[in-house]
């Protein structure tokens, strides 16, 4: 073959590689509003796909872990309890943190410590330093959740909140699938520590883009990063142009409804102190006041919860009940995976346009769809054997079930006081990883009791499919309470800043 027929070739794929990719990123930056948005949300979304990359590779170097270091399924275990553990422990006074300090100052410190305990692990001879280093790396990923939080709130309009949140919580599945799949292939070609190693560079390369690209906002709004059209003119996300002097969010949908409609505050949710100021256990009592807030914290919990033990025996349960190989599972994890990625990108963005449209409650009903519909999906996928009938209800399962999470985040910071919202998410991801870390126990312990292999993983999974009806149903009732709780968040930040 001559040269000059090869060389076309690539420069024709060269310019229709180079053709999508620019057509891929001008459309990123119609959809978030120009290139400053594209860089905060890629930032906030690389600190998610950090900490569960982590928590992705561990478990597809489990079996590498276990034969260098001698240890069963218990030792093995216990490097994924004692992480979560010392992240809910952790998490509370990393919330108070958020509240009070630099925050991206302090993110980065925790990423610069969060590598070196990987290098620690990396170089761990012997199970007792393995889990120090891993009591270490769950304590520092604490500080992700409430700061990326508290940053999204003070960084982006609360009329779009529920779309930016499906780009950010995004990086949470890019990162988990890259673990699982580079930490494989990592531990099969070299050794289980050269993943570690690898997440430890990317971690210090991470702090130096985020300590000179990602600014730290003022808190309350006045940081708002407006949207950039592509000709370059800014906009605000306010359908209607109305001036909203209720507090800092101006361009809030939510509150400006609740405010033409004249919907009083709830007694009860309103701030009667000053938040910089309160302790820990009265940001917790307060917290917990707000009924709305109480039943987002509820359905975050069981929905963690049950993907926690879902994740956990999925690998096993595939291969027993569709009788797959290795290859035809990885395809179906993909898909699955796609399915829910699919899903945090159209969940909150569906939210937002819908509240636009007058509908005050969609960050509380669309959850509560979403998971019903999870349920109903996941029910044939799992009781059919062919994986063919099975893939198409799993897919729309999984979109589904991921839909609710953007929606759920966007409303949780409609109803707290900004200066909470560390706090806040603190308590939440506190009681969320509690329930992450016994998941999988209760699934395993279900699923003996019921029967041998698939069977018993069936019935387990569909007996857990009930506690994903309850989230719809008390997300529903809970949607009557929203707007007044809406108003609160409003009245307290005018009288206490």
């Amino acid at each position: 073959m001559s040269a000059k027929p090869w060389n076309e070739r690539h420069r024709r794929l060269s310019r229709f590689s180079h053709a999508v990719f620019d057509g891929v990123w001008r459309r990123m930056l119609v959809l978030l509003g120009g290139p400053t948005r594209f860089r905060v949300v890629a930032m906030l979304a690389g600190v998610l796909a950090l900490v569960t990359a982590d928590q992705g590779a561990v478990a597809a170097v489990g079996p590498e872990i276990q034969e260098s270091m001698g240890i069963g399924n218990t030792g093995l275990g216990s490097l994924t309890a004692v992480s979560s553990a010392a992240g809910a422990v952790a998490v509370l006074p990393v919330g108070v943190l958020t509240d009070r300090v630099n925050r991206v100052r302090f993110l980065t410190a925790c990423i610069v410590l969060w590598s070196l305990a990987m290098i620690a692990g990396a170089l761990a001879d012997s199970l007792p330093w393995l889990l120090c280093s891993r009591v270490a790396v769950g304590g520092l990923t604490a500080a992700a959740a409430p700061s990326v939080v508290s940053l999204v709130g003070d960084f982006f309009p609360a009329a779009e909140r529920g779309r930016i949140y499906g780009f950010i919580l995004s990086g949470e599945m890019v990162g988990a699938g890259l673990g699982l799949l580079v930490g494989s292939a990592l531990a099969r070609l070299l050794t289980w520590r050269s993943m570690f190693w690898l997440l430890a560079l990317v971690g210090v390369a991470f702090v130096f883009v985020i300590g000179r690209k990602l600014p730290e906002p003022e808190r309350g709004g006045q940081s708002r990063l407006p949207a950039v059209t592509p000709g370059g003119k800014f906009t605000v996300a306010t359908p209607g142009g109305e001036a909203d002097h209720a507090g800092p969010d101006r361009d809030d949908t939510a509150r400006r409804a609740v405010r033409r409609r004249g919907i009083g505050p709830d007694p009860a949710a309103l701030l009667r102190r000053d938040p910089v100021h309160m302790s820990l256990g009265q940001a917790i009592r307060y917290v917990l006041s707000i009924r709305t807030n109480v039943a987002l914290i509820v359905a975050s919990v069981v929905g963690y919860f049950f993907f926690a033990g879902v994740r956990t025996f999925a690998v096993v349960f595939a291969r027993e009940q569709y009788g797959l190989g290795q290859v035809a599972l990885t395809g179906v994890v993909l898909l699955v995976g796609l399915g829910a990625l699919l899903g945090v990108l159209s969940g909150g963005r569906l939210a937002d346009r819908l509240t636009r449209r007058g509908h005050i409650s969609a960050r509380m009903v669309v959850p509560a769809i979403a998971y019903a519909a999870a349920a109903v999906f996941f029910v044939p996928g799992l009781l059919t054997t062919s994986p063919t009938l099975a893939l198409p209800f799993l897919f729309v399962a999984a979109a589904s079930a991921a839909a609710a999470n953007p929606p759920l985040d966007a409303a949780r910071l409609d109803v707290v006081h900004y200066r909470l919202w560390g706090r806040a998410e603190s308590i939440r991801t506190f009681l969320r990883v509690g329930g992450e870390a016994v998941a999988p126990v209760l699934f395993g312990v279900l699923a003996d009791a019921l029967g041998p292999g698939a069977q018993g993983l069936r019935y387990a999974f569909l007996i857990m499919l009930v506690p994903l009806v309850a989230n719809a149903v008390v997300l529903l009732r809970a949607r009557h309470a929203y707007p007044h709780d809406v108003s609160a968040a409003a009245a307290s930040e005018r009288l206490r800043g």
